[in-house]
């Protein structure tokens, strides 16, 4: 299997919809690298946060593909073009997802909480003014506020309540957001981490890192959250009254 998914074709586009870039090849290439776990781990339920283009969730389809059945992926963004782009994207390729307009998981959280196995996030890393985020079209793609925090720590206590006890997170950091600094947020929910890929191009430093359940971190932990892994036969039995639905490397510890 290639080093990048980049064959993956974008049927279509819009100009407020961010186009696959550097971020989104180190977040495929992260999961290819670990391909071989994510198919022993047997994932039944992968969301992706902000999906913009669907480059990322299309990717992950199709490595998974047949070698992992019964597969099923949900994808948000808060940009309602993102969401037409990222269908047509999947349907170009022959997989499918739920498709949500939404911000990160907003409307979901109940109904999903401790039920997602994998969940994907290209966030809004980039340091900018506050008053930038937030809005609408493709600004909502990058714009971080200060240190590029600003979303990434909206999406870290949401992430922790939709995964399952076996859940894994893998998100894109920025050197400037402090991915230390991160890592040891999510410790305090009960999360090792490890930095899957690493790549510095001439604009940023990227780290792509993974976050799982650790519970020998949790049973140190005042604070243990508890989630339930049952999963309901089909994720559109979660989700029965929303208005809004749209169906449509490297090893280092941080």
């Amino acid at each position: 299997m290639p080093s990048r998914s980049a064959q993956i074709r974008l049927v279509s586009s819009h100009p407020e919809v961010y186009e696959p870039c550097d971020d989104s090849f180190a977040l495929v290439d992260a999961l290819l690298a670990d391909r071989t776990n994510l198919l022993e781990h047997r994932p039944t339920l992968c969301m992706e946060v902000g999906c913009g283009s669907g480059y990322v969730i299309t990717s992950l389809a199709l490595m998974l593909g047949q070698e992992a059945p019964g597969i099923q992926y949900i994808a948000t963004d808060t940009n309602p073009y993102a969401v037409r782009v990222t269908r047509e994207t999947l349907e170009a390729h022959g997989v499918h997802a739920e498709l949500i307009n939404t911000d990160i998981a907003s409307g979901l959280e109940n109904r999903l909480a401790g039920s997602l196995d994998v969940i994907v996030v290209n966030p809004p890393y980039v340091p900018t003014p506050e008053d930038e985020v937030g809005r609408e079209g493709i600004a909502s793609a990058w714009a971080g506020g200060e240190n590029g925090r600003r979303v990434i720590d909206k999406i870290l206590p949401i992430a922790n309540k939709l995964l399952s006890k076996r859940g894994w997170l893998y998100m894109v950091t920025l050197t400037a957001n402090n991915p230390s600094q991160i890592c040891l947020q999510m410790r305090e929910r009960g999360f090792a981490s490890r930095i899957v890929v690493q790549r510095s191009t001439e604009e940023e430093s990227l780290h792509v890192i993974k976050f799982w359940r650790d519970f020998d971190i949790q049973a140190d932990a005042k604070d243990v959250v508890t989630t339930s892994s049952i999963l309901p036969a089909r994720v559109m039995d979660l989700l029965p009254s929303l208005s809004f639905w749209r169906s449509g490397s490297s090893n280092n510890s941080c």
